[in-house]
């Protein structure tokens, strides 16, 4: 277990000075990896630009949380560690505060809004925290979370609005500086701020002209409203799959420092989102969730088109992704490119009709994922059965070219349907 210190707290009330950030990086020195920074050759081909992939998705936990967490948990004094800790978070937070208080070796509870995936809910158990599930949104939880502190005199961590919190994720932003020399961008995922701010901080105080852009989704734009207009605004929720940055109000400490340093703040959609989760796992070779590839979302839209031709870094804060979620964006990518297909055809009940059936579908090069073969249906023929098929093909002229022989066979009713989930 790491020894706490009791160290004052980083200068001045609003600002982080790279001096915290630095002293954060030697307390987390030997406690937390320092993840690495790869070349991708794919995403520097799709976006015209030399692309670097911060992986902070091989972080403790999955994310970058450990290390703005463990730097505030380090310097509890001794009641406040015989106190425990307490936080509200949709996951990632909740396991970054899990971590560090099983390291310094204090009590966490963790207030988590329902819908948060189940995968962040065990790890968050798993790691030795008690979970509290409470509310819809993050902000209920947060308050839930508060309430708990004020009744039970727990340390309050929060995710983002913390000195200690932005000096440790500021932390991020050293290590890019010493891994991509004449990095002339970085692109950071925003929810509260906590990680763009401890970034923007210390790249600005050593390497001014970086660029550090942040990334929101359409569904919750707190902070490029906020950015956009110069006040605090609080916009309405939409569902999002990037639940990690989905944060209603934009944090009062972070905000001062996002207007001062960042030098823009762009929005992208949830279907940018989701394509850019399949397009990391698919092509990239890398696991991330929503929010960890809203980064990645922006720059394969070109939401900054002067990026071109220019060395950048794109944060992947989180890995944390529920599988079921997974595998759907999966399939909808694969729908999208036409490599699966349902279809509708009826044959003779008679033996052999279905085996004759599959064979022209077989000659054809498709493969059969999933089959339904459905005798009793009144609305059928007594004679004819209605048979189901999901199909996995190379891409729409395959489909298109299978429905042709199909037609040609005598297979005349054969449809395309929409596609259904191939599980669960």
């Amino acid at each position: 277990m790491p020894e706490a210190r009791e160290t004052p707290p980083p200068t001045g009330s609003v600002v982080v000075a790279l001096d915290d950030i630095l002293a954060a990086r030697e307390r987390l020195t030997g406690e937390l990896p320092v993840t690495p920074c790869v070349r991708s050759e794919i995403l520097s081909q799709q976006v015209g630009a030399e692309i670097f992939l911060k992986l902070e998705t091989l972080q403790q936990t999955g994310s970058f949380k450990p290390r703005g967490a463990l730097n505030r948990l380090l310097n509890l004094n001794a009641a406040e560690k015989r106190a425990g800790v307490v936080a509200a978070s949709a996951g990632n937070h909740a396991q970054g505060v899990a971590f560090a208080a099983a390291r310094v070796g204090v009590s966490a509870r963790i207030v988590m809004p329902e819908p948060t995936p189940l995968v962040k809910i065990t790890r968050t158990r798993a790691l030795g925290a008690e979970v509290i599930r409470h509310g819809q949104t993050f902000d209920e939880a947060y308050e839930h979370a508060e309430e708990l502190a004020r009744e039970h005199g727990h340390v309050f961590v929060p995710a983002f609005d913390d000195p200690w919190i932005i000096a440790g994720q500021g932390t991020v932003g050293l290590e890019i500086l010493d891994q991509v020399p004449g990095v002339e961008a970085i692109v950071v995922p925003i929810g509260g701020g906590g990680l763009i701010s401890g970034i923007a901080t210390a790249v600005k105080a050593r390497q001014k002209a970086v660029e550090v852009l942040g990334v929101q989704t359409e569904a919750a734009p707190a902070m490029q409203q906020s950015f956009a207009t110069g006040t605090l605004q609080s916009p309405p929720l939409g569902p999002t799959i990037a639940e990690g940055i989905a944060i209603k109000h934009p944090g009062t400490l972070t905000f001062p420092i996002i207007q001062r340093l960042v030098d823009d703040v762009a929005l992208v959609s949830e279907s940018e989102i989701e394509a850019a989760v399949y397009e990391l796992l698919a092509h990239a070779k890398l696991l991330t969730e929503g929010s960890g590839a809203a980064g990645a979302a922006a720059l394969l839209n070109h939401r900054w088109p002067r990026l071109e031709g220019r060395r950048v870094v794109v944060v992947l804060c989180g890995a944390n992704i529920d599988l079921n979620l997974l595998e759907h964006i999966i399939q909808r990518a694969l729908v999208r490119q036409h490599r699966l297909v349902r279809l509708r055809v009826s044959v003779a009940d008679r033996p052999g009709a279905l085996a004759a059936l599959l064979r022209h579908i077989g000659r054809q090069e498709a493969n059969v994922l999933h089959i339904e073969h459905d005798r009793f249906d009144p609305g059928n023929s007594l004679w004819r059965v209605e048979v189901e098929l999901t199909l996995e093909t190379r891409d729409r002229e395959h489909i298109d070219t299978l429905f042709a022989a199909l037609l040609a066979d005598g297979y005349e009713d054969a449809e395309e349907l929409a596609l259904k989930p191939l599980t669960g």
